[in-house]
């Protein structure tokens, strides 16, 4: 049949499109009508847009369809979907559960407190997401502070004694050097007895 119109045809109507409703992606031609994801047939942007061979989707059903599957491949940090993708075609492969070691020399790190470190300023156990470690311990990020001023404290700024951290100014005070000529500042005199 003879292409009277002239124009491109669209990638998913086959129809002519013309100049004024033309969006082109990876060499192909639709009308803007027609620009939708093959599933959930939300409109599609440059921005959105994943292409697998002849076919266009949104890149939330792309993933859903022809991304890694299995733990830990959420839609975002924290996330947790349950959508397995039947609604795209996808078959669920069933797993084996999860089963606990019989090994009874299980690591050191599963060894300590159930599994996870305690704090040494609250005795309670740290977890990786609010582990700060300093003076060679891991302390929640709420308890990463001055035993004597109380005030915040990161790696760089802190100094320990006996277990306990400081603050830099805190621990100068009270276990650094003292009689005349150690002060607060340049030619501060403190007499102590």
């Amino acid at each position: 049949m003879p292409n009277w119109g002239g124009g491109k045809k669209c990638g998913v109507c086959q129809k002519t499109v013309y100049f004024a409703e033309e969006v082109q992606c990876e060499g192909s031609s639709f009308h803007k009508s027609c620009f939708l994801c093959m599933v959930c047939k939300k409109n599609l942007d440059s921005t959105t847009v994943a292409v697998h061979g002849e076919e266009i989707y949104c890149k939330s059903c792309y993933g859903k369809k022809y991304g890694p599957k299995g733990y830990g491949y959420g839609q975002g940090a924290g996330t947790l979907s349950m959508d397995k993708g039947e609604s795209l075609g996808i078959k669920h492969e069933e797993t084996l559960g999860h089963r606990p070691t019989t090994n009874p020399n299980a690591s050191k790190f599963a060894q300590k407190i159930g599994g996870s470190e305690r704090c040494p300023r609250c005795s309670q156990a740290v977890y990786a997401a609010e582990k700060v470690i300093g003076a060679g311990k891991s302390w929640h990020k709420s308890c990463f502070r001055c035993a004597k001023c109380g005030k915040g404290l990161e790696s760089t700024t802190l100094a320990d004694k006996d277990g306990e951290i400081y603050c830099k100014g805190c621990y100068a005070k009270n276990f650094g050097p003292k009689g005349f000529g150690f002060g607060q500042g340049a030619g501060a005199l403190v007499h102590s007895e």
